[in-house]
């Protein structure tokens, strides 16, 4: 039975020839030339620069530079252009933006429909785009020479034997001879990729998540939005094998297009065919073309997850020059092809006729960029100039983390130093010193503690969320796992090494397991994490700033107890924070009111209110992004005289722990780690202001910030008053008194008729005990108070120790008063 055959739809040849008049015909306008040719970046009408002053020049570099400019603003042709660079062996990569074959088609009126077709069928439109790239592909501008690489000697020398056999089979009238030549992948030193086109109002293109993938993709070019949990290494992916003939000598070449494929085992050729001589066949690596391969694993996003289910993954392919830009993480737009594989070997049985899906990667944008790597725009860097010449930067950007959070501008600047870090130094030795910020949140519930670690992790080129009680050491670190692809055992990075040089927020910090929290230690610290599992011993990065959160021990903060009682983290763990905010949520009729104009005024308007900073500015994230990427390029010092007076500094900052330790007053320790957390905070103030030098004024501001969190603790001790001066009796008084005027706790058969005789109040005694547990005193207080009470003739306990009488006179609580 003869297989269906179906004539193409499509004239390929004519296609073809549409794309070398496109390779030849685009020019770029004029705008587009300007800003392609400076990196992307507008040009005012005065064509002038910040950074750059023509009085510093001469005449004749004045007029060089004024001819360039102008050679610059003609219109260009793009790819030409590129084909010849290609050619001069200065790139390896031929990107092709559908918006120019789009712009192009349009101002030819072609009818062929080039940027549909190839979206539905990229896989065989990237071999047509090639062969037109191969067919126009113009001369090196400069020869081959002994200097050049051994690629480029083999690649000139099979490109001269092609055209040598071109030539012969015309003059010959053989085209037999052109099955002699070269592979076409054996002669092509780039890689083709399509651009996806851009999204526009009336064509809007939008990314999609890995679960909207659906079988009607198969072959099309198509934008995946995830975020990248695991990364292979990188390793050659074979593309032509080349062998070579014991017997005939000849080179026979095998392009490999599958996962998998066949070695050939004997020769082929011609020679070999009419001796009947079956030659044994040799691998040839040194022959064979291969392309740097990697595999990649892409995410959903948590907002892209249904409710109720898991994330889904899918597998992306990157070859040639696209690998090495994803790292775990990152959160990426890849746009490639979706293409289906079969399983292979012991999966294949069980699999039956499923097949796995894959997308092959042709074009890779970053969101959220590292910071070295963030391209400024100059009209937003001209505008936060702006507001650093006035000297007012430092307020408006703590005033612009998180705006919809009301107050809390001591912690706003904190997190914003945190965002900047300090200088991370590498003595001569190889010891390091960290500059990475630690940071810790304790407070009462409802004190907005979530949001700001949230908002952190945003704006942060590289921030990872996690919970205390849903994470696991081996979570936080690393676990060991078998490669899917290599089948040997490697090493999948937990959250603190996917936050390297960012930032890891752990939120719900004190409901971690100690085991899981000892973790932490070695990375808050040494910023390394040491691994030793399953035979792997190795030490991994972990340059990471932590963000954790807390609630007191008792969830909220309880005041009579001091505050190292309330925090109950250990101490080599809080020593390792260079600051500690503790956020209490006390009743002032004025904050709350302001609190609640300010959360209403969110929930109508959906934005901020008024922040009261001059002409109401507010830096968006992407501005805080971009002047702390600014920031950070600064390495400031510390001169000698802003040295001496840190020492005398922390000097008094001990003196002040002792004290406070003999008064009970302790919250966190002054250890020399203090005195590091305040250099690498003066350090963070430096670099907002763009200078290199620490100043005594940045070393205020950063010992007022550690002060800062202990002032909440003072206030609430002042806010107290007279009542912390109560001794606990007089506290128990005071409650037990509280319940028999309320009439709580009244013992089950009391009667309204033993009130009346004015004997007093029964109270069950056991009730009693327990409310007065339950406030937070301890039962030998509570004995010693019921003891003392019971002399000054103030209540009675009945025989059976079940009942407490509560004598309602005026004696009584003139005695309480004469002992206040």
């Amino acid at each position: 039975m003869a297989l269906l055959s179906y004539r193409q739809p499509v004239d390929y040849g004519v296609q073809l020839d549409a794309f070398k008049e496109f390779i030849n015909d685009f020019k770029t306008s004029g705008f587009e030339t300007i800003t392609t040719a400076i990196g992307d970046i507008n040009i005012e009408e005065d064509d002038l620069s910040d950074e750059y002053d023509f009085m510093d020049d001469d005449d004749e570099t004045q007029q060089a530079r004024r001819q360039e400019k102008k050679q610059r603003r003609k219109p260009r042709h793009k790819y030409k252009d590129l084909l010849q660079e290609l050619a001069d062996r200065k790139v390896d990569e031929v990107i092709v933006d559908l918006d120019d074959l789009r712009s192009w088609e349009h101002e030819t009126n072609s009818e062929l429909n080039l940027v549909e077709s190839v979206e539905k069928n990229t896989k065989h439109y990237v071999e047509i785009f090639s062969r037109a790239v191969d067919a126009l592909m113009p001369g090196p501008s400069t020869g081959i020479s002994f200097k050049d690489d051994v690629l480029d000697v083999l690649m000139s020398n099979r490109q001269q034997r092609n055209r040598d056999l071109e030539q012969a089979a015309e003059r010959m009238m053989d085209p037999t001879l052109l099955n002699e030549q070269f592979p076409a992948e054996l002669t092509r030193r780039y890689t083709l990729v399509f651009k996806p086109r851009s999204s526009t109002n009336d064509a809007p293109v939008k990314a999609l998540s890995v679960r909207q993938v659906r079988g009607d993709h198969l072959g099309q070019l198509i934008s995946i939005r995830g975020i990248a949990t695991r990364v292979s290494d990188v390793k050659p992916i074979v593309q032509v094998s080349a062998y070579t003939c014991d017997r005939c000598g000849c080179e026979i070449f095998q392009p490999v297009s599958d996962k998998q494929f066949g070695p050939l085992t004997v020769c082929p050729s011609q020679d070999c065919k009419d001796n009947q001589a079956k030659g044994q066949l040799h691998p040839s690596s040194r022959a064979s073309k291969f392309l740097p391969f990697q595999e990649v694993k892409i995410q959903e996003l948590a907002e892209q997850v249904p409710i109720g289910q898991i994330p889904r993954t899918l597998t992306v392919l990157c070859y040639g020059t696209l690998v090495r830009q994803i790292n775990p993480g990152d959160i990426v737009d890849v746009g490639g092809i979706f293409l289906p594989t079969p399983y292979t070997g012991f999966k294949a049985m069980r699999a039956g006729l499923l097949t796995d899906t894959y997308l092959e990667a042709h074009h890779i944008t970053q969101h959220k960029k590292a910071y070295e790597d963030m391209e400024v725009d100059p009209m937003m860097m001209r505008r936060i100039i702006k507001f650093t010449q006035t000297g007012s930067q430092y307020e408006y950007l703590a005033k612009s983390i998180a705006p919809e959070i009301f107050g809390h501008l001591d912690v706003k600047k904190a997190l914003l130093l945190l965002l900047v870090g300090g200088v991370t130094k590498e003595v001569g030795d190889g010891m390091r010193i960290r500059g990475d910020i630690n940071i810790c949140l304790m407070g009462d519930p409802g004190v907005a503690k979530s949001q700001l670690l949230k908002y952190i992790s945003k704006v942060a080129p590289r921030g990872v969320y996690t919970s205390g009680r849903g994470s696991s050491g081996v979570g936080l670190t690393a676990a060991v796992m078998r490669d899917p692809v290599t089948d040997e055992m490697v090493l999948e990075g937990g959250a603190l090494v996917l936050a390297d040089n960012g930032i890891c927020c752990i939120d719900e910090f004190d409901k971690m397991d100690d085991n899981d929290r000892t973790a932490i230690h070695e990375v808050m610290e040494q910023q390394t994490i040491s691994i030793s599992k399953a035979g792997i011993s190795t030490t991994l990065n972990a340059r990471t700033s932590i963000l954790a959160a807390a609630n007191p021990l008792y969830g909220r903060y309880n005041t009579r107890l001091s505050a190292v009682e309330n925090i109950n983290l250990p101490a080599a763990l809080l020593s390792r924070f260079d600051v500690m905010f503790l956020l209490l949520d006390t009743p002032t009729r004025e904050t709350d009111a302001q609190l609640a104009k300010h959360v209403a005024y969110v929930h109508m308007h959906n934005r901020h209110p008024d922040l009261g900073t001059a002409d109401g500015v507010v830096f968006s994230p992407q501005e805080v992004r971009a002047y702390v990427a600014q920031a950070r390029t600064f390495r400031p010092v510390v001169p000698q005289s802003v040295s001496e007076y840190m020492v005398k500094t922390y000097v008094r900052l001990r003196g002040q722990q002792k004290r406070a330790e003999n008064k009970n007053q302790n919250f966190g320790h002054t250890t020399p780690r203090t005195l590091l957390g305040v250099v690498r905070l003066a350090q963070a103030l430096a670099r907002l202001r763009f200078s290199d030098t620490v100043t005594q004024e940045d070393v205020d501001e950063a010992l007022r910030l550690v002060e800062a969190s202990k002032e909440s603790l003072a206030a609430e001790d002042a806010r107290g008053g007279n009542r912390r001066t109560l001794n606990a009796s007089s506290k128990i008084y005071n409650l037990v008194k509280g319940l028999a005027d309320t009439g709580a706790c009244r013992a089950d058969d009391d009667g309204e008729e033993d009130e009346e005789e004015g004997f007093g109040v029964e109270l069950n005694l056991r009730k009693v005990k327990e409310r007065v547990i339950a406030k937070g005193f301890t039962e030998n207080q509570w004995l010693t108070a019921l003891e003392e009470y019971t002399d000054l003739d103030v209540w009675q306990t009945a025989g059976n120790g079940t009942r407490l009488v509560f004598i309602t006179s005026g004696d009584a609580e003139r005695e309480e008063s004469q002992e206040l």
